[in-house]
C-alpha cells in the first residue's frame, strides 16, 4: 500500500504563477501537460494580441470546411490571415448537419458568400467502416447517434459534400462552392470537378 503524502508536492518550477493554471496542474511533479503549455503560450499570444477591434464577419466573406487532420494548416495553405475566413473542421471535413448549421449561421448572420471544402490524402476516414460504431457500442454499451461518415473514394466524398452544400435549403449562397483535395506530401490543393 502506498502512503498518501500529508501535503501536495511542490509546484513545478515556473508554472505556479501562470494565471488560469490550476493548483493541481501546477503541483504535478512530472511537468506540465500539453494544455498547461497552451496556457503558458497564450500569455505570450495575449501580450501582442490586437484582435479586439475586429468584426466577427470574415473579411474575405468565405467559409472553409476542412478535415481536423493536424497536418493541414488551413490558414497557411490558403494564405489566410486572422479574421479572413470562418474555418469549420471535423473528422474528414465532411458536410454533416452540424456543418450545414455552421454554414447557415456563417452566411445568414455573418455575411459569407463563398464556401471551400477541403479533404486530404491519407485521411483517417478512408477505409474506416460502420464497424467502428458497432465496436463502440460493444465497448460502451450504447450505439452512437452520429454516423462515422467514412468513405473509400476521396474525390467521391468531396463531390457528395459539394452536393450537400449546394442543395441545402438553408444556404442562400451556393453559386461559389468549390471542393479540393489537399496533398499532405506536397501541400498542393487539387480541385475536384
Amino acid at each position: 500500500m502506498t502512503a498518501i503524502p500529508d501535503r501536495p508536492p511542490s509546484p513545478a518550477p515556473g508554472l505556479a504563477g501562470i494565471p488560469g493554471l490550476s493548483a493541481a496542474a501546477a503541483a504535478r511533479p512530472t511537468g506540465p501537460s500539453v494544455i498547461d503549455r497552451f496556457l503558458a503560450a497564450n500569455l505570450d499570444y495575449a501580450a501582442d494580441h490586437r484582435g479586439g477591434g475586429r468584426d466577427a464577419r470574415p473579411v474575405q466573406r468565405v467559409a472553409v470546411v476542412a478535415c481536423m487532420d493536424a497536418r493541414l494548416d488551413v490558414h497557411a495553405a490558403l494564405g489566410l490571415a486572422l479574421g479572413d475566413a470562418h474555418v469549420i473542421r471535423n473528422a474528414g471535413g465532411v458536410v454533416t448537419d452540424d456543418v450545414i448549421r455552421s454554414l447557415t449561421i456563417s452566411q445568414r448572420a455573418l455575411g459569407t458568400r463563398s464556401v471551400a471544402l477541403i479533404h486530404h490524402t491519407g485521411c483517417g476516414l478512408l477505409g474506416l467502416t460502420e464497424d467502428f460504431r458497432r465496436e463502440l457500442e460493444a465497448e460502451v454499451g450504447q450505439r452512437p447517434q452520429w454516423a462515422v461518415e467514412a468513405f473509400a473514394d476521396l474525390d467521391g466524398d468531396v463531390r457528395q459534400s459539394l452536393a450537400r452544400v449546394r442543395t441545402s435549403p438553408f444556404l442562400p449562397h451556393t453559386d461559389d462552392v468549390r471542393g479540393f483535395v489537399f496533398d499532405v506530401r506536397t501541400g498542393l490543393l487539387r480541385e475536384v470537378a
